[in-house]
């Protein structure tokens, strides 16, 4: 489009010159469409933003770790690798980068037109049916969704006519101070209209200024504000438009104030929202680290596993949810973490592929305890074939353990082949125990009749009478298998009662005990009649000491004497 610009001061007609952002003046043809307003882009980043990581810096990719964990597959426990297979299918797809088609129509849909041509002016007529001060998003833009455009009350041409004139041929001139500023022509309109459109333009930019407010307010990403304000501070410098430009800038400078202190704040919440994000891998990646280091012994593989599936669950929420760390501190993480993982695999797969070994090594173990007490169950040699069933018994506790589903199905079979011996003993034995049941009340009856001998007061008599109950007790036979240890108990204590009145009466009786204890009485009544001489000469010499000495001697012979004398009276 050409602008064909001729000023106030001049009769001739100026060159054409062809619109860009350096035109002064604008000429605006009568069938050109309103121009779209310029909105702020929510997707375009301005040369402020901080700088943002690419897409493919969202993780490291898993490949590098995807090999190993391939090739050691092969020596992992079936029961282990579906799970290591879909942990390593989960970590692919959590760390790997979007394809490049993706992240290209990503760029794509975000991306706004760069510079948009400037359309043709408005024709009078659309000028008329225009809504001016309200914001129209230029074609391609997106503006966020919690903010609605707001709608500013349009300036007054009376007001708007200070800052402006206009020719009889529709040229518009900007009274910006002392300073004339040729603004542009609107051909085949009046002058009142062709006023209003460049009012309308400068009410469009108080609009994307009121817009600008909200969107701070509503927390919009500092990148795209900043895009926004360059794209006012462009129109306000070109000044395409007529109303009070100082107002204007002084606001463009409160808004830049404005934009400034929100970046600030912005950046603190940055920091602060990315210090949380690397305390949190940390976290992840020293719990990882710890299970890793831990001993498969010290391990609670269950607890563990569970767990470890949880922190790579935990990682990619946090990969999420949270703001981006830096590449470096990114691979860094991953890298441990990755390797915190692939260390834990590893030895889990040690450990259980040990476990399989030594299950499969106790199982040989057991089996062959198994068969020779299956070949025991059918022996009716019961003593000897119990005695080898203690000794199997002793040999399995020492065997090495299997799986416990494992152990627990040979236990069951070991047990079953004892107890296929052991029920047939029982059954034997329960037939003896009925046949020996009238021996046991004979028994019996001989236990009553001993019992009413005791206390046995002739030894002899006692003696003759408890051979005679052992003759029958002998002829009674043998009793069932749970009474005998009663009935030997019964039996032994009369025994024992009888042995015992036997002592005490040979004690008693025996001539040597009495002839030494005749003599040790007379040598202590020599003993005591010495003792009273003593005590009598030290009385008389009023020695108290030796009075108290002789005195403590005489009294302990004086007990030995009575207790010598009880004793000779009992062997009496």
């Amino acid at each position: 489009m050409t602008n064909h610009m001729q000023p106030d001061d001049q009769q001739s007609p100026a060159p054409e010159v062809e619109t860009s952002q350096d035109a002064a003046p604008e000429t605006v043809p009568a069938e050109a469409t309103p121009l779209p307003e310029v909105a702020p882009d929510a997707s375009e980043h301005g040369e402020d933003a901080p700088a943002a990581e690419t897409e493919g810096d969202a993780a490291p990719e898993a490949p590098e770790s995807a090999q190993p964990e391939a090739a050691a597959r092969d020596d992992q426990p079936a029961a282990e690798q579906a799970e290591q297979e879909q942990a390593e299918q989960e970590e692919q797809a959590a760390t790997e980068p979007a394809a490049p088609e993706a992240a290209e129509a990503q760029d794509a849909q975000a991306r706004p037109e760069a510079q948009a041509a400037k359309p043709a002016a408005p024709s009078p007529a659309a000028m008329k049916k225009a809504s001016p001060g309200t914001v129209r998003p230029a074609a391609g833009t997106a503006k966020p969704a919690a903010v609605v455009a707001p709608t500013v009350p349009p300036t007054p041409l009376e007001e708007a006519s200070k800052f402006a004139r206009v020719s009889e041929d529709g040229h518009v001139t900007l009274l910006d101070g002392d300073e004339e500023h040729a603004v542009g022509q609107v051909p085949d309109a009046s002058s009142e209209d062709a006023l209003a459109y460049f009012v309308r333009k400068y009410d469009d930019v108080r609009a994307q200024m009121a817009l600008f407010e909200q969107r701070i307010a509503a927390g919009a990403p500092s990148s795209e504000l900043g895009k926004a304000l360059g794209q006012m501070t462009s129109a306000v410098n070109e000044r395409h438009m007529v109303g009070d430009m100082d107002a204007l800038r002084t606001r463009l400078a409160a808004l830049e104030t404005l934009l400034g202190d929100y970046r600030g704040a912005e950046q603190e919440a940055r920091q602060a929202a990315q210090a949380q994000q690397l305390a949190t891998r940390e976290a992840i990646v020293a719990e990882a680290e710890e299970f890793a280091a831990t001993p498969a012994e010290r391990m609670p593989w269950k607890t563990a596993s569970t767990r470890m599936t949880a922190l790579f669950e935990e990682w990619k929420a946090a990969q999420k949810a949270g703001p981006r760390l830096s590449k470096s501190v990114e691979d860094g993480l991953w890298k441990r973490f990755r390797g915190a993982r692939t260390a834990f695999d590893k030895t889990r797969r040690a450990h259980f592929s040990q476990l399989d070994a030594k299950s499969a090594e106790a199982k040989q173990v057991k089996e062959r305890l198994i068969a020779r007490a299956e070949e025991l169950s059918s022996s009716t040699d019961w003593g000897v074939t119990a005695g080898k069933y203690r000794d199997l018994m002793d040999e399995w506790k020492r065997a090495p353990r299997a799986s416990r589903k494992e152990d627990d199905a040979l236990w069951a079979r070991f047990r079953a082949a004892q107890d296929v011996f052991f029920d047939a003993r029982k059954a034997v034995n329960q037939e003896i125990d009925r046949e020996y049941g009238a021996n046991l009340k004979v028994k019996e009856q001989i236990l009553a009749d001993g019992k009413k001998l005791l206390p046995f007061k002739d030894v002899k008599a006692g003696r003759r009478a408890l051979n005679e109950l052992r003759g029958r007790w002998e002829d009674a036979g043998r009793v069932p298998r749970g009474d005998v240890r009663r009935m030997e108990e019964g039996f032994r204590s009369l025994e024992d009662a009888l042995k015992q009145a036997e002592n005490e009466h040979w004690r008693r009786t025996d001539p040597e005990t009495k002839a030494r204890t005749s003599s040790a009485l007379t040598q202590l009544e020599e003993t005591i009649a010495g003792l009273e001489a003593d005590l009598a000469k030290a009385q008389a010499s009023g020695d108290e000491r030796a009075v108290k000495k002789a005195q403590e001697a005489l009294d302990a012979r004086l007990q030995w004497k009575q207790a010598l004398e009880a004793s000779a009276s009992e062997l009496s």
